[in-house]
């Protein structure tokens, strides 16, 4: 007979969790069920079931350990002993046949049999399997994800799975649908479908962490003048003032109005970082400049030419 601890693949003195872990792991690679016509799967799925039954049950085990059961637990006779050979007949002794009685009653042979015949035929038929997690992908808008949404996906099979997006989702991020994998055996539970979510660009936002970034174009009289301008944010436009004199490069914070963490608050902020521009000139602006002489002159190349 084989031995079950070799079947498995583990130490004499491994843990049950080992057992169980390398049981699990032979018992989805061989399982008939995934390899139909296979008569070498089916009749190793058997003897990795077998093996399994007997280590998995601690008095099974120990028995075997000691010698007292096979690996199919079946009981093991004992040999007759020196001391049974010294006390037999004269003319038996040392017979390699043993004493003429084997010194068993018929209780003892009857709880012999009764423990062989009474055994679980089925070792594996109480061994649940747990399927197997099965991977998607999912592809979903900017705004979905920082607000968060449910969205529906069409599986492979024709199954169709309504995914909630989290508020926050990140880019990469996996999604657990716990039970919505792979069918289990023996009556174990499904896997769960682990859904990889990628983040669509989105034309004016980015996302720095929990902050929201965009570009934000302003007029010239806008930038010279200053005044309050509608800002979109992801939950909507918000008007923000525009310091008077303001630059190119100038970046306008609005508080809260970036990701909040699985609805966590306060959200992130959303940075504007300004943008002039003039548009198309007209007459009187051209005119205006021609004629312009500025009380202090301004040389934006400065620190060009000092970096030469």
């Amino acid at each position: 007979m084989d031995d079950p601890y070799k079947t498995l693949g583990v130490a004499r003195d491994a843990s049950q969790e080992e057992i169980r872990s390398a049981y699990r792991k032979l018992a989805k690679q061989h399982h008939p069920d995934l390899n139909p016509g296979n008569a070498k799967a089916e009749e190793r799925f058997k003897l990795i079931s077998t093996a399994n039954g007997l280590l998995s049950d601690p008095a099974k085990r120990g028995r075997y350990d000691r010698g007292e059961i096979d690996s199919a637990g079946q009981e093991q006779a004992p040999g007759p002993s020196y001391r049974e050979h010294a006390d037999a007949d004269a003319g038996r002794k040392y017979d390699r046949s043993g004493p003429r009685s084997s010194g068993w009653s018929r209780d003892d042979l009857n709880d012999v049999f009764g423990s062989i015949f009474n055994r679980d035929r089925s070792p594996d038929a109480e061994s649940a399997i747990r399927g197997e997690d099965e991977r998607y992908a999912l592809t979903t808008r900017f705004l979905d994800a920082v607000s968060g949404a449910t969205q529906r996906l069409t599986l492979p099979d024709g199954r169709t799975l309504d995914v909630k997006i989290p508020p926050g989702t990140m880019s990469g991020q996996t999604l657990r649908l716990r039970n919505q994998g792979g069918h289990g055996w023996n009556g174990g539970e499904r896997g769960d479908a682990l859904i990889q979510v990628t983040v669509a660009a989105h034309p004016i936002f980015t996302r720095d962490g929990q902050d929201i970034r965009l570009q934000l174009p302003v007029t010239l009289a806008e930038a010279v003048l200053g005044g309050q301008i509608a800002v979109p944010t992801p939950g909507g436009p918000v008007l923000m003032s525009i310091p008077p004199g303001s630059d190119t490069g100038v970046n306008l914070r609005l508080r809260g109005r970036g990701v909040a963490k699985h609805g966590e608050v306060p959200a992130g902020d959303l940075y504007a970082s300004l943008r002039v521009q003039i548009g198309e000139p007209d007459a009187a602006l051209e005119k205006f400049l021609r004629e312009w002489k500025p009380a202090n002159a301004f040389d934006p190349r400065r620190a060009m030419e000092s970096a030469q």
